[in-house]
C-alpha cells in the first residue's frame, strides 16, 4: 500500500538534497536566527526547491517550513492539511562536515502525520512511510525494499540518540535501562536518522527528553509509523502535529509498537 503523492514528494526531497551538495564541505557562511540556530545558504536553496515543488504539486495544500515559519496561530489553527517542512535536518552536522543530515518533508492531517519522506543527500538514499502504508527504503539507483522495526534487540538493547543533546531526565532513563536490559549500545546519529535506524530494525529505542521542533521529527515519524513503530508522548499518547502556538515538541520516546517491553518503557519514562 502506498499514497498517491508519495513519488512527488521523493523526487523533490532529491531534488532539494541535489541544491544542498554544492555548499557541503565548502566554506559556507553560517548565520543565526532568532533563536540562535544556525542557517546557511544550502538551507535556504533546498527550502525554495521544496517550498516551490510542494506548492506546484497542490496549490490547496499550505507549507509550514522551519524556514518560513513565521506564520500566525490564527492562519495555522484553520490548516486541515499541510506540509510541514525541514529543508536541512543536522545543519550543525551539515556544517561540521559530518554526512549525517536529511531533507524532511511531511504531510500533515487534522494533527496526524499522513506519511514522511527522509531524504539523505550524500548518499542519495531516501526513507518514505506511513501509518497503514508501510515504509520502504530506495538507494540511489531505484533500488526499493520495504523496512521494518525489530521487536526484539539482536544482541544489546540497542538507543540512538543525539550527540549533541541530551538532559538529565534522559541520563537517569538510560541508568534505569541499563538495569534492565544490561549493558546498553548507544549509538550517537545526528538529524532524524535515529529514526530511520528504528524503522529498519537496526536499533530498538530512540528516547527524547530535550527539546525538538515539529519540523524536526514529523516526516520520520512517518517512515517509522509505517516500518511498525511508533512515537508516544511520556503520557503514552501519539505525539501529535495540532497547531499551537509554540512549534516545540514535547518529551517523547520512539519504539517498536509490538516490543514485548513496550508497556515497561513507558512506565520507566513516567516515573521520571
Amino acid at each position: 500500500m502506498s499514497h498517491a503523492l508519495i513519488p512527488a514528494v521523493e523526487k523533490l526531497v532529491r531534488e532539494a538534497g541535489k541544491a544542498i551538495l554544492p555548499f557541503w564541505r565548502e566554506d559556507v557562511a553560517v548565520t543565526e536566527k532568532a533563536d540562535a540556530s544556525p542557517v546557511t545558504a544550502a538551507d535556504l536553496a533546498a527550502h525554495h526547491v521544496l517550498m516551490d515543488g510542494l506548492k506546484a504539486l497542490d496549490p490547496g495544500i499550505a507549507v509550514l517550513s522551519e524556514e518560513d515559519a513565521d506564520i500566525a496561530l490564527s492562519e495555522r489553527a484553520s490548516w486541515q492539511r499541510w506540509w510541514l517542512v525541514d529543508p536541512l535536518d543536522g545543519t550543525k552536522e551539515f556544517i561540521s562536515g559530518s554526512d549525517e543530515f536529511t531533507v524532511n518533508v511531511a504531510l500533515i492531517e487534522e494533527g496526524r502525520v499522513v506519511f514522511g519522506v527522509v531524504g539523505l543527500p550524500v548518499s542519495g538514499r531516501c526513507y518514505s512511510g506511513g501509518a497503514g502504508l508501510g515504509a520502504k527504503l530506495t538507494e540511489a539507483d531505484g533500488r526499493e525494499r520495504p523496512i521494518n522495526v525489530r521487536n526484539q534487540p539482536v544482541a544489546a538493547f540497542t538507543v540512538v540518540a543525539s550527540r549533541r543533546h541530551s538532559s538529565p531526565e534522559q541520563e537517569q532513563l538510560l541508568e534505569g535501562l541499563a538495569q534492565r536490559f544490561g549493558n546498553l549500545d548507544c549509538v550517537s546519529v545526528g538529524s532524524s536518522l535515529k529514526f530511520c535506524q528504528l524503522a529498519q530494525g537496526t536499533a530498538d529505542f530512540y528516547p527524547r527528553l530535550a527539546p525538538t521542533s515539529q519540523w524536526d521529527t514529523a516526516a520520520a515519524q512517518g517512515v517509522l509509523e509505517g516500518a511498525g513503530g511508533e512515537v508516544l508522548r511520556l503520557n503514552g499518547e501519539v505525539l501529535r502535529y495540532e497547531a499551537r502556538e509554540s512549534l516545540l515538541n514535547p518529551s517523547f520516546l520512539a519504539l517498536p509498537a509490538a516490543a514485548q517491553w513496550r508497556d515497561e518503557l513507558i512506565a520507566m519514562a513516567r516515573s521520571l
